[in-house]
């Protein structure tokens, strides 16, 4: 039985509908990512699943429950862009969001502890949180959802406003966290997707385009493909361009300086085209040859 359950999940405003009637299981111990580009309704999504917007139609079951019983207290959550008191210190706010999940002083006392233990913040946790930096910050935000033990972590764009050493910090956390609590995140962040997710969801105009388990949307999408980049000028802009008609070229993306060719035989390809940038004396920059990653899967799904 999944722990998550979700059947033609609808949201309108008005004329505009953000979800447009989806349906996608989450199983207990799972990753899942869920993608898609700006306005796709994964905000809305993860909004109506913490109970925070009522569902214009549809059921949301957790664990076998009846579509409508309140299962919060099962859930943490972290919103895109989490507000804290900055005049409280980071210990006070875990406590307080203990005492808000059901637990009396002394347990909420302990309960933060812990979590704050477990993000890293100990030697911070009698800071007040308005001197606390952006990945700080966010590391807090991760402890008062988890403060209570949730059976399953909603987090909303959790390293999208952080800078690298930030994201770092906050990925190698969810790659720990992932190993005790079923978590569904949303990212724009593709590669930190294909780090630590085991299934993704791909939004689309509050629709999903896509979904299933990472391995088996690889096997499906998968193509030998080779990227490379060469210096700005006119003779090699040139030379890209007519690579985009030899016959071992199945599908040709090129932007600028760069391309992007998903090739039929990938060997075949990486031959011909570096002989041929050598008796051109072609200046490449990057060459790399591989398989379709799942940023070519996202942009192939959403057709951007």
């Amino acid at each position: 039985m999944p722990l998550l359950q979700v059947t033609n999940l609808r949201k309108s405003y008005g004329k505009h509908t953000s979800v447009d009637g989806i349906s996608f299981e989450i199983e207990q111990g799972r990753c899942v990512a869920l993608l898609g580009p700006n306005g796709a309704g994964k905000t809305t999504t993860l909004r109506m699943l913490a109970g925070l917007l009522q569902p214009t139609s549809g059921a949301i079951s957790f664990d076998g429950s009846h579509p409508g019983m309140d299962y919060r207290r099962a859930l943490g959550y972290l919103p895109q862009a989490p507000a804290f008191y900055g005049w409280m210190s980071g210990m006070e706010y875990v406590t307080f969001a203990a005492k808000l999940s059901g637990s009396g002083s002394k347990e909420a006392a302990s309960m933060a502890a812990t979590a704050i233990e477990r993000v890293g913040l100990t030697q911070d946790a009698r800071r007040r949180i308005g001197g606390y930096s952006g990945g700080m910050k966010q590391r807090l935000g991760l402890a008062q959802a988890l403060v209570h033990r949730p059976r399953l972590l909603l987090l909303d764009e959790p390293v999208s406003a952080l800078d690298p050493l930030g994201r770092r910090e906050v990925m190698e956390l969810l790659r720990d966290i992932r190993e005790e609590t079923t978590v569904l995140f949303s990212t724009h962040v593709l590669h930190d997707a294909e780090e630590i997710c085991d299934d993704i969801i791909l939004m689309n105009r509050g629709l999903i385009a896509e979904q299933g388990a990472l391995s088996q949307l690889r096997s499906k999408y998968s193509l030998p493909v080779i990227r490379m980049r060469t210096e700005k000028n006119d003779g090699a802009l040139k030379w890209l361009e007519t690579l985009a008609s030899k016959p071992f070229i199945v599908e040709a993306r090129l932007s600028g300086d760069g391309a992007v060719f998903n090739v039929s035989d990938v060997e075949v390809a990486r031959r011909s085209i570096l002989q041929e940038a050598a008796s051109l004396d072609i200046p490449l920059l990057q060459f790399e040859a591989g398989s379709s990653t799942l940023e070519d899967l996202f942009m192939k799904v959403v057709g951007a």
